[in-house]
């Protein structure tokens, strides 16, 4: 987020970097972190209306522990595929 040239990503730019999450899922968790303070919101007075987000201070204050989660999740990508797999393929037969 924030990777815009002001700092701002619009929510087709988001939606385009999330494959898989549906834009009412996105306008949920958006506006769920709005209220949390997490990110800023502005909406350009255009027809038809452009909003645009950002991380806050408090947001971008998250990245450092962000991080960790992240490496340990790409470490332990190949176990989470495996498991996912299984549980459908349970899924399936059951």
């Amino acid at each position: 987020m924030g990777c815009g040239g002001d700092g701002h990503d619009g929510s087709s730019l988001l939606r385009r970097r999330m494959p898989g999450v549906s834009q009412k899922m996105l306008s949920v968790t958006l506006r769920s972190l709005t209220r949390d303070g997490l990110v800023a919101r502005r909406v350009e007075p255009t027809v038809p209306p452009r909003v645009f987000y950002r991380l806050t201070g408090l947001g971008l204050s998250l990245e450092a522990a962000l991080e960790g989660l992240r490496t340990w999740a790409e470490e332990h990508m190949v176990e989470i595929d495996r498991a996912n797999e299984a549980a459908a393929q349970e899924a399936d037969e059951g």
